[in-house]
């Protein structure tokens, strides 16, 4: 398939329908965030154990994407992504008639597993389709499309609670991949034909993870866009516990806050599809990688002081938002460095986003603090990180 094959108006529907696929991350994430209190109370379990309801789905989302990428490569994007979106409907079910923590942990699992398909094959399916910038863009639109997800899901997900209780969240997601089954089914050709996947074996496939992770300027890309999405998870594990028990936020007036915060990676992936042109993706991954490590730092000055929660709400609006200037342009210079493993180059980054969100939950987990501090300390030592993995990338030899 080319760029040709598709009239703007098919064109853009195409994008629309590859954000939405990415957004199964947020959405099974955040859709459930302002119930997490609620779900403590009903099930009779701690916090922590509530908690760890992300972190193994961050596990299972990173595992999943490792698995589906070089099996695409190998074998196709469309019948991978539809055995994904069938497990993550199957695991939602479970989720809703969990009567126990422990069985939801592990629904919660193999609903990442599942859910792990649709979002980084959508992204490889762009790299498919179109030449490296161009695919920058449309990443950048489809993440316009994906921030949609966190911008409503919390307040969809405090409607839920209060009518149907937290089960109703899992419910929405049951709904949400049949509907995402049936239109991939109707709506998503193949676009990585026979002809282009080579003659590599499935263990060659796996094995280009070797070549991506001997490469620098590979991992300075890693960990840029990685760990800033780190920080973010950072957030979403310990926010509904900082801002509800402790500040006494409603669950709704918490998901407005939630909701601001994906406006901000709205806006961002807005600049970013109008810049990236001009400036290049290197540029404005540097521009979100420092940014963002500003914002961390008026986080963590803000957290030890009393009255400051203003000041505390600006910067994790600064710290979430420049996860949209990094996420696009890092996955796409990825991608374009390793053309012919797009999916598995797509999938280690996935991977690592997740995976790296998952050690930082599993952190905030251990360290539960309601005070906050564990929460900005966090976020400033994986946001400092993630400006040194620019810095590393942008001195690498290629990373132009």
């Amino acid at each position: 398939m080319s760029i040709s094959a598709f009239e703007p108006a098919r064109e853009g529907r195409f994008v629309l329908l590859l954000g939405a696929l990415v957004a199964f991350g947020p959405l099974a994430i955040d859709l459930y965030l302002p119930a997490l209190p609620a779900m403590a109370a009903g099930l009779a379990a701690p916090a922590e154990a509530v908690q760890l309801t992300i972190t193994v789905f961050l596990a299972g989302f990173s595992l999943g994407m490792l698995f589906y990428g070089p099996i695409s490569d190998r074998y196709g994007r469309r019948r991978v992504m539809l055995g994904g979106i069938g497990l993550f409907t199957l695991a939602s079910f479970a989720c809703v008639l969990a009567t126990d923590v422990v069985q939801l942990i592990v629904a919660r699992f193999m609903q990442a597993l599942g859910g792990g398909a649709a979002s980084v094959l959508a992204r490889a399916v762009v790299r498919d389709v179109y030449a490296p910038t161009e695919a920058i863009r449309k990443l950048s639109l489809m993440a316009m499309v994906t921030a949609i997800a966190p911008l409503l899901a919390p307040a969809l997900g405090s409607v839920l609670l209060e009518y149907f209780g937290w089960r109703g969240t899992f419910g929405a997601l049951l709904t949400w991949g049949l509907l995402s089954f049936w239109v991939v089914w109707l709506h998503l050709p193949e676009t990585l034909p026979a002809e282009r996947r080579g003659s590599l074996s499935l263990a060659g496939a796996f094995a280009a993870y070797g070549q991506l992770l001997r490469d620098r300027v590979a991992i300075g890309l890693l960990l840029a866009g990685g760990m800033s999405f780190a920080a973010m998870f950072a957030y979403i594990t310990s926010g509904p516990f900082y801002f509800i028990d402790r500040h006494g936020f409603s669950p709704l007036a918490f998901s407005l806050l939630f909701a601001a915060n994906a406006l901000g990676i709205f806006i961002a992936n807005y600049a970013n599809s109008r810049f990236v042109r001009r400036q290049g993706a290197m540029t404005m991954a540097g521009v979100g990688s420092g940014v963002g490590f500003l914002g961390a730092v008026l986080l963590w000055v803000a957290s030890g002081v009393g009255n400051a929660l203003p000041a505390v709400v600006i910067g994790l609006f600064i710290v979430v938002s420049m996860t949209g200037l990094l996420g696009a342009n890092c996955v796409g210079l990825l991608m374009a460095r390793f053309p012919q493993n797009a999916g598995a180059a797509a999938a280690l980054f996935g991977a690592g986003q997740f995976g790296l969100g998952m050690l930082a939950s599993a952190t905030i987990s251990y360290l539960h603090n309601p005070s906050g501090r564990s929460m900005a300390g966090v976020i400033l030592v994986v946001s400092g990180i993630s400006l040194f993995g620019w810095f590393a990338c942008r001195l690498g030899d290629g990373a132009r």
